[in-house]
């Protein structure tokens, strides 16, 4: 069996990277986080919640996630509109990825400075 070589691989090609394509962005582990926690959420509470999100950025980054199976939206035809958005199986399968970054997190959380 030989070793492999870098200069014969590609980052493109691995889980890594197809991983990273679907959870990269400013937003998306705090919405994928979010989900996780509150299971069902509507635009305006996760606003709140993640507070510095502009109203745009929420709105395509839930676009994105939708597009890409990991976030389910629920549209319920009322007046006033009502939309609820939770995570998919395949979303829900990231749940010990996020669960593990928050291990780690809170492991390895350093001290706040006290100025």
């Amino acid at each position: 069996m030989s070793e492999r070589c870098i200069a014969n691989e590609s980052l493109g090609t691995t889980g890594f990277s197809y991983t990273l394509s679907l959870i990269n962005g400013k937003y998306k582990m705090t919405i994928l986080y979010t989900l996780m926690e509150f299971k069902i959420v509507r635009f305006n509470e996760m606003k709140k919640y993640i507070k510095d999100i502009s109203y745009k950025t929420l709105s395509s980054t839930l676009k994105e996630l939708e597009a890409d199976q990991l976030v389910h939206r629920e549209e319920y035809p009322q007046i006033p509109p009502k939309v609820e958005y939770s995570l998919t199986d395949r979303g829900k399968s990231l749940i010990p990825i996020l669960d593990g970054m928050c291990e780690w997190g809170d492991k390895n959380r350093l001290p706040a400075k006290t100025g």
